[in-house]
């Protein structure tokens, strides 16, 4: 077996600290937007997804390729969204197996509520903490990341 290539220290201080803040801003903004609006980050990411769909639905898998997330946690969470409301299935016309997942006028009033708070907290917390420079900076090295996954 080849011998780990470990991190050095500045690499790892860089790396926890990048773990550090990205669970805490995840955490922070998850409080404040269900604070404000009732919405989790979850729900807020599954809403944004279906408002920038043509006719406010995608089909589970097109949602599920968005979000990255595992087929079990988007089911358990739409079933959870639709008890609530904010979307539904709807069985597709073209295919009797599938469905489709729309967002519904009350999950277009609950987004549209809840994202000029949370556009106003993803400010506070981390734009405002960085110039011009240092948000290309940070666009380049997420592109770069995001290339080689």
């Amino acid at each position: 077996m080849d011998t780990p290539s470990w991190l050095d220290d500045d690499q790892q201080r860089a790396w926890r600290a990048y773990l550090r803040m990205q669970a805490r801003l995840s955490a922070e903004l998850n409080r404040r937007l269900q604070a404000a609006s009732g919405l989790s980050l979850a729900d807020y990411d599954v809403l944004v997804h279906l408002t920038d769909a043509p006719d406010g639905r995608l089909r589970p898998y097109e949602l599920q390729r968005a979000l990255e997330w595992e087929q079990s946690r988007l089911s358990h969470h739409l079933s959870r969204m639709q008890r609530r409301g904010l979307v539904e299935r709807q069985e597709c016309a073209d295919d009797g197996r599938g469905a489709f997942i729309v967002l519904t006028a009350t999950g277009r009033q609950a987004i549209t509520d809840a994202a000029p708070g949370h556009v106003q907290a993803v400010r506070d917390l981390f734009f405002d903490a960085l110039d011009p420079d240092q948000v290309d900076v940070l666009r380049h090295l997420a592109d770069r990341v995001l290339a080689r996954l």
